[in-house]
């Protein structure tokens, strides 16, 4: 059974920090593009950040350049979001997306709210 598990999310304040975890299972981690993607309140789902399946480095979404690190733990099957200097606009809930080719799996998503 496939599984995109994120945890981490939570409330902080404007400039505060949160790392999100996504664990994976129910599939061949290493062969899969990982990704982050959000969903602020009353708006579309966003990409946000992507590391692919050969470790290239990771990209962002301008919006987060310089403020959000992804990462990936291939032997522990999961991936994380470093997400630093934070401002209400960040304000989503984050989800986890694995894809190879035309497969692709979604996390239920973890609460990211930023206060000011």
């Amino acid at each position: 059974q496939v599984q995109l598990v994120e945890s981490g999310g939570g409330l902080v304040q404007v400039g505060g920090s949160l790392r999100l975890s996504c664990a994976a299972s129910g599939f061949t981690f290493d062969d899969y593009h990982m990704a982050w993607y959000r969903q602020p309140p009353g708006k579309q789902r966003e990409w946000v950040a992507i590391i692919t399946s050969t470790g290239s480095p990771p990209r962002y979404v301008d919006s987060v350049k310089g403020r959000f690190t992804m990462s990936r733990d291939n032997a522990k099957n999961t991936v994380y979001l470093q997400m630093n200097s934070l401002k209400p606009e960040d304000t989503a809930v984050y989800l986890c997306h694995a894809r190879r080719g035309v497969i692709d799996y979604w996390g239920q998503g973890t609460q990211v709210t930023v206060s000011s």
